[in-house]
């Protein structure tokens, strides 16, 4: 009798222990809030096919509480013969209007875009991440005009002509207003351009994209944006930026580890 009760005991402590195991661990479905940016996988990590956008901005601010620095100091930077702060520019206001949802979020330092990615169960990518996914074509049966395994001198392959940037690639045009810049006409909605290697939108031109690599007392950023002509996109083009600066035109992409099956 004594032996059937501690097995009875044993077997009732060990169904209560794997009870609580679930009812403790984290749930999938509510690990992280859902992001609203498609999702293209390049190899083992999975690819925010745009750059971070308003709309996702708006959520991890809902669910934070988050202040970026530009706020705080009323203003981020522009460039006019050197940075100049512009007062009431922001991730909500860039161009000092406010931002439609579809719009790439800029104003926002380093640590700041590492936060916002952290949010949705995320990562900023490194340097060599952004270069492989970005140059290096690794879809099994990519559509014409790529070819599996070519490495392009472009984020859009052969050529520039699928990125928004000053001059020399495609023809679009920004969504600053009128008269708010001295040079180009600022970033596009993203999913307005078309989609580059690995069917990534927007890794040449239109923003910079911040990356989790640190070089020279900063952080690279990658892509060249709209300030610039093409030639600044190239792999070779390394741009490392302080990791407290927040500028009209750097935005960011967020990465995430592929969950091995």
């Amino acid at each position: 009798m004594k032996k059937f009760d501690f097995l009875s005991i044993s077997f009732g402590l060990l169904l209560s222990f794997i009870a609580l195991y679930f009812m403790l661990r984290p749930s999938a479905a509510t690990s992280a809030p859902a992001s609203t940016i498609s999702v293209v996988q390049v190899g083992n990590i999975a690819w925010d096919q745009t750059e971070m956008t308003i709309a996702d901005m708006k959520t991890f601010v809902t669910g934070t509480g988050f202040v970026s620095q530009a706020e705080k100091n009323g203003g981020g930077l522009s460039y006019e013969s050197g940075f100049v702060k512009k007062l009431g520019w922001t991730w909500k206001t860039p161009y000092g209007a406010p931002a439609k949802d579809a719009e790439p979020a800029v104003h926002l330092n380093q640590s700041e875009a590492a936060s916002a990615c952290r949010y949705f169960g995320k990562r900023l990518p490194t340097e060599a991440e952004w270069n492989s996914a970005g140059f290096v074509e690794q879809r099994s049966n990519p559509p014409s005009g790529y070819i599996k395994g070519e490495r392009y001198p472009f984020p859009g392959g052969s050529t520039p002509a699928v990125s928004h940037c000053l001059s020399g690639c495609g023809d679009y045009k920004g969504v600053a207003p009128a008269g708010a810049l001295n040079r180009g006409t600022g970033h596009v909605l993203t999913g307005t351009t078309k989609p580059g290697v690995n069917g990534l939108l927007d890794m040449g031109g239109n923003v910079w994209e911040w990356t989790a690599t640190e070089r020279n007392g900063g952080y690279i950023t990658k892509g060249a944006s709209w300030w610039y002509g093409p030639e600044r996109q190239k792999e070779s083009d390394m741009e490392s930026k302080p990791s407290d600066i927040a500028v009209v035109y750097i935005g960011f992409r967020c990465v995430a580890d592929a969950v091995k099956q």
